[in-house]
């Protein structure tokens, strides 16, 4: 897990890297394309049936939809913020799950829960009253696209578990979401700039690491470990990805980092691991 958290903080920087040669929407059709045959070629290798009737196909879209949607707005927000605050902004995502599903789902907020998210709410407040680690004055708007991904991916999450996808196999999960999501991202190019920017070796093999590496590998990776290990145990180390995330901005990037982003990174991290925590069990009287 420490190797996932490590190579999920290191995106935001491949994506900063990448953004130089192309626009950031291009790149992410470009990646999940990439990402989406190399897992129809794994599953095909190791005989995973895709193509059963098995009602996961509505959700399959709206999962798809709302996947190109998050990365659209994280690439594009990295145009106008740091891969630190981009970092913290994204990995919201666990307090608005709870928050959906508290409205959405019926699935009551323990007291202990409600003060997590308010931790990282705290975090969230630090990062946007920051004006030492701005990049510039529109840096609020790549804040906000990065606070509405965190969004888009707990709407992701919330689709999966109220659908026919949570039962269906991790890899068709997968597979539906980077299929869907260049067709549904394709039309936002009308209203971009240039795709072609300063076009490099560099920001090519960015795309390539996010794609294959990345998007393909880790996340495969990931539901393997899902299946061999507790949900619990692999969910706490979910804290490292933004704190990852903030050093690889400030270590490989050279942004600045403040003592207010620090400060929202232990918050937001705290709150991820009080949300985490696995309900205690009252025992039968």
């Amino acid at each position: 897990m420490l190797f996932l958290t490590f190579a999920w903080g290191l995106n935001g920087v491949a994506a900063k890297i990448s953004n130089q040669g192309f626009d950031p929407v291009f790149v992410t059709i470009v990646r999940s394309a990439i990402g989406a045959a190399c897992v129809f070629a794994w599953c095909r290798w190791r005989g995973i049936s895709l193509f059963d009737r098995d009602g996961t196909l509505k959700g399959g879209l709206a999962a798809g939809a709302l996947f190109g949607i998050e990365f659209a707005l994280i690439f594009t927000g990295l145009d106008y913020t740091t891969v630190a605050r981009s970092a913290l902004m994204v990995n919201t995502m666990p307090f608005w799950v709870l928050i959906g599903a508290h409205f959405l789902l019926g699935e009551r907020m323990s007291l202990v829960k409600v003060a997590g998210t308010l931790l990282a709410f705290g975090g969230v407040a630090l990062v946007f009253s920051d004006k030492l680690s701005l990049p510039g004055p529109e840096a609020i708007i790549g804040d906000l696209m990065s606070l509405a991904a965190g969004m888009a991916w707990a709407a992701t999450i919330i689709v999966i578990k109220t659908t026919r996808l949570s039962t269906a196999r991790a890899e068709k999960t997968l597979l539906y979401q980077l299929a869907v999501a260049p067709l549904v991202t394709l039309p936002l190019l009308l209203f971009t700039g240039p795709v072609l920017r300063d076009v490099g070796l560099v920001p090519i093999a960015s795309i390539l690491f996010q794609a294959i590496f990345i998007v393909a590998f880790t996340y495969l990776l990931w539901f393997w470990l899902m299946r061999r290990y507790p949900a619990a145990g692999l969910s706490s180390f979910a804290f490292l990805t933004p704190a990852f995330g903030v050093l690889a901005g400030g270590l490989l990037l050279d942004e600045p980092l403040s003592l207010r982003i620090f400060l929202a990174l232990g918050l937001i991290a705290v709150g991820i691991v009080i949300v985490n925590r696995p309900a205690r069990r009252i025992p039968p009287a």
